[in-house]
Formats: C-alpha cells, structure tokens, sequence
C-alpha cells in the first residue's frame, strides 16, 4: 500500500482499496467513489487564529453521501465513498492508480499539478473526476481536461463578484497590496483582470515587504507602508497565503474598507449564508461535523451531490453516461444558493452564485441584476466560453 495512505473519520473506510461494506445485496447500481487528498505542510503564519479544519472538504463529501444515500435506498443506488490521504512527499500517483482500480468516480483534493497529473494517467481514461480544491484558471482553460470537472469556484469567479459588488456600489478607484508568495502574485493577476472587465480602477500597486511580527508593530508600520497611496475608495489585499491581511485592516492611513482576500470577498460558500434554505444544510453539517461549513466543503458537497443526481436521473453507475447528462442542458441541481446549479459544457465547470461577503454577514450574491448575458446570467463570472482556450470539450 502506497505511503501516506491513511483514514477518516465518521464512519469512511480506512483504506483506498476497501470500499464501506453497508451495502445491499439487491441493489441496482453500484457507485464506489474515492476522495483523494494530496497533503501539504502549512507554512508558519502570523496568526494562530482560524485553523485549517483536518477533515476540510471530506467532511463536505460525508454530509453529501448520507444525503444521496437517502435517494439511493428507495432506488436500488448504492452509494459508498472512501478516502486516500497521501503525506507530503508520499507517491500521489501510486495512490491515484490504486484508487482508480477500483472508482471510476474521484473527488480530487490537490494542487493544480497534482490534479493534472491524475487525469492525464492511463488508468483515469474514460474516469470521472471532480476538483474539489483549486480555483486555478488553467484548469479550466489552456490544460482543461476532458476527465475533469470542476466544483471548486474559478478564483476568477470571486474576483468577477467582487468586482460587480463595488461597481454596484461606485466604488471604484481602488489601490492593492500584492503578498510575496506566488499564490499570492496570481490571485492578483486575477483581481487586476477583474477589475479591467468591469471598470474598476486600481490606481497603484505594492508588494508586501514586511517581515515582522505585525501582533506587535501593525498599528506602527502599516500606516506608514499605506501614506504614500493615492486617494481610494477600496484597498486590496491579494494574500491568498493568509498570511497577514488581517492586520492591514484598521491599521491603514486612510479609513478605508479592504478587499479581496480579506475583508469583503468573494466566496463559494460562507457560514454567513443563510437564504434559500442555507440555514438548513448549514444546521445539517454544523450538526455532523461540530464546525461551519467552508467553501471546500461545499465543493465536495456539490461533487457528490451532482453524482447523486446523475445516477438517480440515468439509473446508471457509468461515468461516461453520468457524464454525458451532467454536461447535458438537462442537468441542475439545487445548490441553496437560490439558482439552479449547472456545469459550462466547454470546460467542465460548475455555474454557481457567487457570495460576497465579510466576516458577519451576506453583502451580495453575484451575478448582480443588470449583468446580462446571452445565455445565462452566471456566465459573467469567471471564464467565458469565447475567452477560454480550453478545446478537450469539443468547444
């Protein structure tokens, strides 16, 4: 057995190999599903606050599956869900090839080239796999893959959201400080394309330098490091690392809301959602899990769900039939975001409101009223069809 592999909790078998054995000896169809991790080491951060949950995104697929298994028991579906969990520096390949041995359908929490890696394998041919973890645009552009779906939001997506909220509200000359890493300098290349499309300026631009301890010096260093901007409405923060945004806010020298990775954002799920029925799948999972639920879980939630629906709507457990349908104009699925859920058939990803939030509450729900487009509304998020590059689709 691969190194790494390791188990989940409540219930999830504790091997990739072995599938969960309450099962019904007449049912119909068979769906062995595997979610995939590939661990990382969190970097050393500033703030001990808001850790990183151990089961984030596999407890969104354990709340899903009770849900689906309900469908399933009244239809002869059997539903069963495993975890891989490799280590850093563990062999992911082997793992994926030990999974893909024996699910056809795998949920894919890793790196955007760890992702890759796993759709372009021999073994994942004609296999149906969900991002659950990346909103890198290249996967949904220049290396889409035809295997490949995506749940996970387009970090474009929450950029195109947010932009549309401070449009809205003519907030519009605004200035961003870019973090040192390179998750950072890209989600800032995301906020700048954003902010081209929708007519946003950002007047001028600062890499962050600091290297000290900002729990003692924020209220210090941070006016000084914000003096010399020109007049705002906005400022943005790309630090999608998490590192040291939450210090800028409240310290700045002039009294100006943030945005971007802190402060107000775009999200595909927040604990702050609470219409559309939210509340009620929101309850569900703080009932199960004992925390709120986040955006990676709400992408394996939607993962998961979107099987559910295809098997209950085509009675198979084929991954090209369920794909075919879920590509298909005949696919939605209630997301609680009070538009029906689909998928962009040129690049695989899931079209979904887009929640703009802060700490407390819901500021907005993308698209807002007044950004039209030919074919659906939720088109003006992210990538569009004429923009992408993507062609393993057949667009």
């Amino acid at each position: 057995m691969p190194k790494g592999f390791k188990g989940s909790r409540k219930g999830l078998c504790l091997a990739a190999a072995v599938f969960c054995s309450a099962t019904s000896a007449a049912a119909e169809v068979a769906i062995p599903m595997t979610y995939l991790r590939e661990e990382v080491e969190a970097p050393p951060i500033l703030s001990n606050l808001d850790p990183i949950p151990e089961d984030r995104g596999i407890a969104g697929a354990e709340v899903a599956l009770v849900d689906t298994r309900t469908t399933g028991s009244f239809m002869g579906h059997d539903y069963s869900l495993a975890l891989a969990s490799v280590e850093p520096g563990g062999d992911f390949l082997a793992a994926a090839r030990k999974v893909l041995a024996t699910s056809r359908v795998v949920f894919l929490d890793a790196s955007p080239e760890g992702i890759l890696a796993v759709a372009d394998l021999p073994e994942a041919k004609g296999a149906l796999l969900f991002n659950v973890s990346s909103g890198a645009g290249r996967l949904r552009d220049a290396d889409c893959r035809a295997n490949l779906l995506h749940t996970m939001p387009e970090d474009a997506m929450r950029t195109d959201a947010l932009m549309q909220a401070l449009k809205a509200r003519r907030w519009s000359r605004t200035v961003l400080i870019v973090g040192p890493k390179p998750e950072d300098r890209a989600f800032a290349d995301t906020l700048r394309a954003s902010a081209a499309k929708f007519g946003v300026d950002i007047l001028a631009s600062k890499d962050w330098t600091f290297d000290t301890d900002l729990r003692r010096a924020a209220g210090r260093e941070i006016p000084l490091f914000t003096q010399d901007f020109p007049d705002h409405d906005v400022l943005l923060i790309a630090d999608e690392a998490d590192d040291f945004a939450r210090y800028v806010q409240d310290n700045t020298w002039l009294p100006r809301p943030v945005a971007g990775s802190d402060g107000l954002h775009g999200e595909g799920w927040a604990p702050v959602l609470e219409q559309w029925a939210a509340v009620q799948l929101q309850n569900r999972f703080e009932k199960a899990m004992g925390r709120p639920m986040n955006s990676r879980d709400y992408a394996a939630w939607t993962a998961l769900r979107t099987i559910g629906e295809a098997v209950t709507r085509t009675n198979s457990g084929d991954p090209a039939v369920l794909r075919a349908f879920i590509l298909s104009a005949r696919f939605t699925l209630d997301g609680f975001k009070g538009r029906s859920l689909s998928y962009r058939d040129w690049d695989g990803q899931l079209r979904q409101p887009m929640a703009v939030v802060n700490a407390r509450a819901l500021v907005e729900l993308a698209p807002l009223d007044g950004y039209l487009h030919q074919t659906n509304e939720m088109d003006t998020l992210g990538l569009d069809r004429p923009e992408s590059a993507c062609t393993a689709f057949g667009g």
